[in-house]
């Protein structure tokens, strides 16, 4: 049988990474952010980091 002491109580707080996790606008932004910043820093980097073409 269950201990009544044992739920949580309405009047507790929210876990901070729960609020994180349920705000949907919050995940969709961080998303577009580390995408942008993923993608154009390997481009970035494989732009400065390409051998020079050698020309005919």
């Amino acid at each position: 049988m269950a201990n009544p002491d044992d739920a949580s109580s309405p009047d507790d707080p929210i876990p901070l990474g729960q609020r994180l996790f349920d705000n949907m606008f919050l995940l969709l932004g961080a998303g577009l952010v580390i995408m942008l910043l993923l993608y154009t820093g390997w481009g970035l980097w494989e732009i400065q980091t390409l051998p020079p073409a050698p020309l005919p």
